[in-house]
């Protein structure tokens, strides 16, 4: 059946759904709203004529007006292939939730009170951090926040994140035991991620002695940033035997690079990526990585948000969950 729009050219409205089935606006309301009050052949005949106009009812009105927007507000921010997958457990989450996701952005050009302000005018019931930022004290204590990723002091905001100490363990331990001393760490670059990074890689080294071998170089969240990191690392002509990269993205930026110089991953240079995104499973990477839990993470975010919103006790504010190495084709014996 062919859908028209309402007579002004707008979005249909009730009006014109009664127009269109010769009733009045209450009675076209009683059966949008599913009460009693209407005849079988009266609510069919005000369907069909919606149908037709293409109107449907206005969900968010309706439960603004009950008092509870179903709404969980998500902020998130260029950060690698990894988020899109959080992105993507969240949807999930929150449809079981019967919640719905509204998105808002941090961007060169879209700043922390710009994304906070649209959470806000949605009427947001909580709100679910993806990316660090000055956002969280400002939403901190005026509805319920989680941060998915890192760790933060204040006490009205949740936490859920995987342990980045023992994921470091885990990929330092794993190259000591192919033989590797010279292992470098390509950083993620500024904020609470990865400064927690480079302080459990330097840990993980010194646990091993190696003090002396510990060496960072800056990179950042994109491949664009491992081209970079590689190329510094030849110029300078002194490449380790193996690196830890802060995410897959800087990970195959690093390989691509590596490999294009004519070295040879991981005959020359082993490479060790985070996240386990779908990135590292593509089969020209195969990418050694710390496997973080999109799934887990995501719907342990959404159950802390529902128990916030309902006022159900909770007992641990910080969720920390263990990662995985995942050992693939990039990493071998020096």
């Amino acid at each position: 059946m062919t859908q028209t729009p309402g007579p002004t050219g707008k979005r249909p409205t009730l009006e014109d759904v009664a127009a269109r089935a010769g009733v009045s606006r209450a009675l076209v309301s009683i059966v949008m709203r599913g009460v009693a009050g209407a005849s079988t052949e009266t609510r069919e005949r005000v369907m069909e004529a919606a149908a037709e106009i293409g109107y449907r009812a206005d969900a968010r009105a309706r439960l603004l007006a009950s008092g509870h927007s179903r709404l969980l507000g998500v902020v998130f921010g260029m950060a690698g292939r990894f988020h899109l997958e959080l992105l993507d457990g969240l949807y999930a989450a929150a449809e079981k939730a019967d919640h719905q996701v509204i998105l808002t952005a941090l961007t060169p050009s879209r700043n922390e009170r710009r994304a906070v302000e649209t959470l806000l005018d949605f009427r947001c019931e909580s709100v679910i951090l993806l990316t660090p930022d000055r956002a969280t004290p400002v939403l901190a204590g005026r509805l319920p926040v989680v941060t998915v990723g890192w760790q933060v002091k204040d006490p009205s905001v949740d936490v859920v994140r995987t342990s980045d100490e023992e994921g470091m363990r885990l990929a330092v331990d794993h190259l000591i035991s192919l033989g590797h001393r010279r292992i470098l760490h390509v950083d993620g670059g500024a904020g609470p991620v990865p400064t927690s990074r480079r302080r459990s890689y330097r840990t993980a080294m010194r646990r091993h002695g190696l003090e002396q071998q510990i060496a960072v170089v800056r990179g950042g969240i994109s491949q664009e940033d491992g081209f970079s990191a590689a190329r510094h690392l030849l110029l300078e002509g002194s490449l380790p035997s193996a690196i830890v990269a802060y995410n897959d993205d800087v990970a195959a930026g690093l390989v691509e690079s590596l490999e294009g110089a004519g070295l040879s991953v991981p005959g020359e240079v082993s490479v060790v990526g985070w996240d386990d995104s779908s990135l590292a499973r593509l089969p020209h990477l195969d990418l050694t990585t710390v496997r973080q839990d999109a799934y887990a993470m995501t719907h342990l975010a959404v159950e802390r948000s529902m128990a916030r919103i309902h006022g159900a006790p909770v007992t641990d504010r910080e969720i920390v969950l263990r990662p995985e190495l995942v050992v693939r084709g990039s990493t071998s014996a020096p």
